[in-house]
């Protein structure tokens, strides 16, 4: 990131966990979103490995080339959670109110071509955007329609069930926030790393916490082809709905 520039910062926050198959198209996704924006904002790429058991780090490192760059490695294996934690903890010293967060995938399923679109929704004034499969025009391809279903099932049940309304889709990654009036308000009132809960619930604890913050939310259609994910899904099904049904008792405290 240049030291003099008077862009805004543009900050990507990215868990992986034994991607190494996965990088090679991640970093050409980079290269490609770094080019598009570069003139317009100080960007930095926040790979944070947790864990892996891979070459997932060296790999990482060996594509990161020109990229504004950084890695955080955690020792062991503790969840996308703990990964954004670590990922909210280190921009907070840097963090201006000018400034963007996007969070995403590590394994290809984040579609780049959205990110203009994203950044449009916030010009208009919205706090966070949210990619989302469920919209009209979304989609969820190349994978099995028990995985299909019960995504579906799951979504609209944790929105009853938590008291969410108005929002389509709960645990994507995939999302753009306003550092000035979204993330610095968060750490501020619960901590530098935001995050509490270190499984993939963890998105839906943001999202009751921006919601309990009263902050403006707006979704773009997102298709998600799991075909363009080498290697299987890191999310153990049964482990996340036990997750996601904890949040019940955290919401008040939140």
């Amino acid at each position: 990131m240049t030291a003099l520039s008077n862009n805004p910062s543009f900050y990507l926050i990215i868990p992986i966990f034994n991607e190494e198959e996965n990088l090679p198209n991640l970093f050409n996704s980079f290269q490609r979103h770094y080019a598009d924006l570069k003139n317009k904002y100080d960007m930095l790429f926040i790979l944070v490995d947790d864990g892996s058991t891979d070459n997932t780090s060296t790999a990482a490192r060996n594509l990161s080339k020109d990229l504004p760059f950084h890695l955080i490695e955690l020792k062991k294996n503790q969840g996308p959670g703990a990964a954004f934690r670590a990922g909210f903890e280190f921009i907070q010293p840097k963090l201006k109110k000018d400034d963007w967060v996007m969070t995403l995938e590590g394994d290809n399923t984040s579609r780049f071509e959205l990110v203009q679109q994203m950044l449009k929704r916030s010009e208009e004034g919205y706090d966070v955007v949210l990619a989302s499969p469920y919209m009209y025009g979304g989609g969820i391809s190349n994978t099995t329609s028990f995985r299909v279903i019960l995504s579906h099932v799951a979504n609209t049940v944790i929105k009853e069930f938590l008291g969410i309304n108005g929002i389509l889709t709960m645990s994507s990654f995939f999302r753009l926030y306003k550092a000035g009036s979204v993330i610095q308000p968060l750490q501020a009132k619960y901590g530098a790393g935001i995050i509490e809960r270190n499984g993939f619930e963890s998105m839906i604890e943001l999202l009751i916490k921006i919601v309990k913050q009263q902050n403006s939310i707006s979704e773009v259609a997102m298709k998600l082809d799991t075909s363009l994910r080498k290697g299987k899904s890191k999310m153990k099904v049964l482990r996340t709905i036990r997750g996601y049904l904890t949040l019940w008792f955290s919401k008040r405290h939140w």
